[in-house]
């Protein structure tokens, strides 16, 4: 991971983008010599929110599941089936 100083970014952003893209290697962008943010191309940022959309759909069954709230098989394919028509 690279990492640029913000007043970089600023000079240089058109071709910090174009590096970015190219390698997709996200860069850690720093300020008063302190990380103030991440700069990652827009393929990464959908690939990490849809992976975080995935994790968080999984804790909910995992909450479900810890507090009950589960229905047979049979049940929920019938409720499939019905949402289906």
């Amino acid at each position: 991971m690279k990492t640029e100083l913000v007043t970089t970014l600023k000079r240089r952003a058109t071709e910090i983008i174009a590096d970015l893209q190219d390698a997709r290697d996200p860069i850690l962008i720093t300020q008063h010599g302190k990380p103030a943010a991440y700069l990652v191309d827009v393929a990464t940022f959908e690939e990490m929110n849809r992976r975080i959309s995935v994790l968080e759909g999984i804790a909910l069954g995992e909450q479900a599941v810890r507090e009950g709230r589960t229905i047979s098989q049979a049940e929920a394919k019938r409720r499939l089936d019905k949402w289906l028509r």
